[in-house]
C-alpha cells in the first residue's frame, strides 16, 4: 500500500531525531525509483539536476515547473522526499509562504529555503530578511502540517562569502526562527562541520557531500545528522554520458559504452519496481 504524504512527513522528522542518515538527490523519477530499491530512507530533489534534465541552468525554473517535478517524485516514490525550493521562488517572506504553501501540496515531506539572492551586487539577503522568510516559511508549514521538516541553508561559502562566523550567526538565527534542520552548504573540514554542528545543537545539521572525501562514519562522528550529496549523482550520470557522446562525436568511437549497464538488468530492476507499485495500487 503507497505510504501516505502524513507517515512519510512523520518519517522524515523521526529520521532527523537521532543518528546520521543519506538523503540522496535524484534528478528524475527513474532516479529516485532505484534510489528508493537501494534502501534510501528519504530523498531530496536537486534544483540543478532537474534543471540540467530540463535544458536549463541551475535556478532557471520556473516555480511552476518546479512544483510539477515536486510532484512527479512525491507521487512516484514511498518514501519521504524533501525538496530542494531555493530561494522560495520570492523576495518577500510574504510570498515565500504563500509558495511554500503551494510546494506542500505536491505531497513533499519537507523542504528548504535558502539566503541567497540571485544578484551578484548583493548575494545574500540581509539576516533579519532572511530570517523573516525562514519565519514565513514556518508560519505556512505550521498552518498545513507542522510536521513537515523545515530546513534553512545559509549560502555564504557558494556565493563566495566564506565567513564561518557569518554561517553561524545565519544558521542560528533560522533554528530561532523555526527552521527544523541547518544547512551551510561548502563546508568541507572537519573544524568548520564541528564548530556548525555545535553551535546550532541540538538542531541537526545536513552536509552536502558534492566530491569524495569523507566517508558517511566520518560525518556522523562529527555530529552530522544528515547527508545529502545535491546534483553530485546528476553530475555523475551526465559524465558518463558526456564521455561517450564525446568519444563518439570527435573519434567515432563506441569505447564510452563499456561500462553501460545491460539493458536487461536496468530495464528488469524497474520493471520489478513498476509491477510492484501497480499491485499495490490495486490493493
Amino acid at each position: 500500500m503507497k505510504a501516505s504524504t502524513a507517515a512519510k512527513r512523520a518519517t522524515l522528522r523521526a529520521l532527523h531525531a537521532s543518528g546520521c542518515f543519506v538523503i540522496p538527490n535524484p534528478w528524475d523519477v527513474g532516479s529516485a525509483r532505484y534510489l528508493q530499491t537501494l534502501g534510501f530512507k528519504a530523498l531530496a530533489t536537486t534544483s540543478s539536476g532537474c534543471a540540467w534534465s530540463l535544458g536549463r541552468p541551475d535556478n532557471a525554473v520556473s516555480l511552476d515547473l518546479a512544483l510539477d517535478h515536486l510532484r512527479a517524485l512525491a507521487n512516484a516514490t514511498d518514501v519521504p522526499v524533501s525538496a530542494d525550493f531555493e530561494g522560495g521562488f520570492a523576495d518577500e517572506p510574504e510570498a515565500v509562504g504563500d509558495n511554500v504553501a503551494r510546494a506542500l501540496s505536491t505531497g513533499i515531506a519537507g523542504l528548504s529555503i535558502e539566503d541567497s539572492t540571485g544578484r551578484p551586487e548583493a548575494p545574500l539577503y540581509d539576516l533579519a530578511v532572511a530570517r523573516a522568510r525562514v519565519e514565513a516559511a514556518r508560519a505556512a508549514i505550521d498552518l498545513i502540517d507542522s510536521t513537515a521538516v523545515l530546513t534553512a541553508r545559509a549560502e555564504c561559502f557558494l556565493v563566495g562569502r566564506p565567513d564561518l562566523s557569518d554561517v553561524i550567526a545565519r544558521l542560528t538565527a533560522y533554528a530561532e526562527a523555526g527552521a527544523d534542520c541547518l544547512y551551510a552548504p561548502g563546508l568541507r573540514t572537519a573544524d568548520t562541520i564541528r564548530a556548525v554542528v555545535d553551535a546550532v545543537a541540538p538542531k541537526p545539521v545536513n552536509v552536502l557531500v558534492a566530491s569524495a572525501g569523507m566517508t558517511v562514519a566520518d560525518l556522523a562522528a562529527l555530529g552530522v545528522r544528515r547527508i545529502s550529496v545535491g546534483g553530485a549523482l546528476a553530475r555523475t550520470a551526465w559524465g558518463a554520458f558526456m564521455r561517450a557522446a564525446t568519444a563518439i562525436a570527435l573519434q567515432g568511437s563506441f569505447e564510452g559504452f563499456t561500462d553501460a549497464v545491460p539493458f536487461a538488468e536496468l530495464n528488469g530492476l524497474l520493471k520489478m519496481d513498476f509491477e510492484s507499485r501497480e499491485r499495490g495500487r490495486g490493493a
